[in-house]
């Protein structure tokens, strides 16, 4: 994913996911990790090589400062991921919804294996994941993770930003609007807010970039299906529901447009 976005077809990239969806994606086959909280994306599975480190410090990007997805860093990912985040519920929001949009904090980058490290209400925030607390309105995420998805393409670190947003996309709506399933409401929000994106012009759809969504999808998904609020769902409910807000936007992830 990059920015800016240039104009493709975007109805192409939307079939593309929904083919995913029936036919499976690459990494399907590996085991995904154990959900840890509802509002926190699981970090890699156990026994997972870690992602590449480099000459100059460990810090996952290549020898030359550039990251393993095409040269990209991480960093600039994740920066690229919040704005254009931001972006978009910041412009739509008044479409959508009433009362004024107010982003949420960004806490940023942690290390959750170090003593000390951020807490959400008396918890330590937890290793390896990615997190929106309410307690404190902020979004914050381990580096560990997010340098590990991204060596599996780039398209990892706007996914699990998007996610977390939708979260708190969720603490400012009314009760009614908020679905049971929150963790695959925020995936549908998180579809949305990416392809929404696509339209508006504020964001780009490489090569390859559905299939690394689907694939992140199903290495973050559950092992058996959505059953409890703190499930995050298994890979083909995670697509699906990603797939909603892709196809149909913001509307089509609230509760009474969820079949």
């Amino acid at each position: 994913m990059a920015v800016p976005w240039y104009p493709r077809s975007w109805a192409a990239l939307i079939a593309a996911l929904t083919l995913l969806l029936v036919t499976g994606c690459a990494g399907g086959d590996e085991p995904p990790p154990t959900v840890e909280s509802s509002s926190a994306a699981p970090g890699p599975p156990s026994g997972t090589p870690a992602p590449p480190t480099s000459a100059t410090g460990g810090d996952g990007t290549g020898g030359d400062g550039t990251g393993g997805d095409g040269g990209k860093s991480v960093e600039g990912d994740i920066d690229a991921a919040v704005s254009v985040t931001n972006t978009y519920w910041q412009t739509h929001w008044p479409q959508l919804f009433t009362g004024g949009y107010n982003p949420p904090r960004l806490l940023g980058a942690y290390d959750g294996g170090t003593p000390g490290s951020p807490v959400c209400g008396s918890e330590p925030l937890p290793d390896d994941n990615a997190v929106y607390c309410p307690d404190g309105d902020y979004i914050a995420w381990d580096m560990d993770l997010m340098r590990w998805g991204h060596a599996r393409g780039d398209a990892w670190v706007y996914l699990v930003i998007a996610h977390e947003w939708g979260h708190a996309v969720q603490n400012r709506l009314d009760a009614g609007l908020v679905d049971l399933a929150r963790e695959l409401q925020a995936d549908c929000l998180a579809g949305a807010v990416l392809f929404g994106a696509a339209q508006d012009g504020t964001l780009t759809f490489e090569e390859g970039d559905t299939e690394e969504l689907a694939d992140a999808l199903t290495a973050l998904a559950d092992r058996t299906p959505w059953t409890d609020i703190a499930d995050h769902g298994d890979a083909s409910q995670r697509v699906s529901y990603f797939s909603r807000g892709a196809r149909s936007g913001v509307k089509s992830c609230l509760p009474n447009a969820i079949q």
